[in-house]
């Protein structure tokens, strides 16, 4: 099943009482900039998923600058916007991709079976005239159970042990910009340079003006890693890896996970060496 759905798709379904539209949009560095805009307008019947709020838990000393929520509060949150486990979910954040990415793969790693990113965002949808609205939508509360999908999950052991290891079984995916890659260049996090072992796959290369690019695109973007090998993803802080974890897996690849702390998680424990 595609992690992706395109505008066309999703209109008619919009009366459905079996999806349940999300709307991830947000901005780094003016955190109230995506509740804003949902505010002024929407597609309808959407509900709002902050990603520092709800799809992020609080920040510590270790866990990276965008480390899991408590998973607790995110069922609680689920169950009030009326979602159960055989709701379709479809989220969108501005086109991005990297914010609805990031919500699909939490859902995947919390079991749910039917989340799809919205593909072009909501600057795809707008541009096409398709229906918007500024009315908050209400849902009468729903059950939600936890079934956690470990498979798409790579903690922190898993990583350090790659790095000791080196087994030829799994590839480390560095999402970044090269410069961030290489050490040339560090704007946020303390430390520059990437994981030992890891290989440079940026992810914007997965897109095209906000929509993710065909499959075979996508498999000549990943063409040198082997399909059969296990794929750990890792960014700056969790997020824009996801979108290379849904391009690999709309590339075919079926061994993906995604090292949630990342490289701030990985810098944040003394001794940890960067190349």
């Amino acid at each position: 099943m595609s992690l992706l759905i395109n505008k066309e798709e999703l209109l008619p379904l919009l009366t459905s009482n079996d999806i349940r539209i999300c709307d991830c949009r947000f901005r780094l560095g003016s955190p109230d900039a995506g509740q804003r805009e949902f505010n002024e307008d929407h597609i309808p019947g959407a509900v709002y998923f902050d990603l520092e709020k709800d799809l992020s838990g609080k920040v510590q000393v270790h866990g990276g600058r965008h480390p899991l929520p408590d998973l607790t509060a995110f069922k609680g949150r689920l169950e009030a916007y009326g979602i159960t486990n055989d709701t379709v979910l479809v989220a969108y954040d501005g086109g991005e991709g990297s914010f609805a990415s990031r919500f699909v793969w939490l859902l995947g790693y919390l079991g749910h079976r039917k989340v799809h990113v919205l593909d072009g965002g909501y600057t795809a949808w707008k541009e096409a005239g398709y229906p918007i609205d500024a009315a908050h939508s209400y849902y009468p509360a729903a059950k939600y159970h936890i079934e956690i999908n470990a498979s798409v999950f790579a903690s922190y052991q898993e990583v350090k042990q790659f790095t000791l290891k080196k087994p030829n079984n799994i590839v480390l995916v560095d999402s970044r910009e090269p410069k961030r890659f290489l050490g040339i260049e560090e704007p946020i996090d303390k430390k520059a340079g990437h994981i030992p072992g890891a290989v440079n796959k940026l992810w914007t290369k997965a897109l095209d003006d906000g929509h993710f690019k065909t499959k075979e695109e996508l498999m000549n973007n990943f063409s040198d890693i082997d399909s059969d090998k296990e794929i750990i993803v890792y960014c700056g802080s969790g997020v824009t890896a996801s979108p290379n974890y849904v391009a690999l897996k709309e590339a075919g690849y079926e061994q993906v996970k995604v090292y949630i702390g990342s490289f701030s998680d990985w810098i944040s424990y003394d001794g940890n060496p960067v190349d």
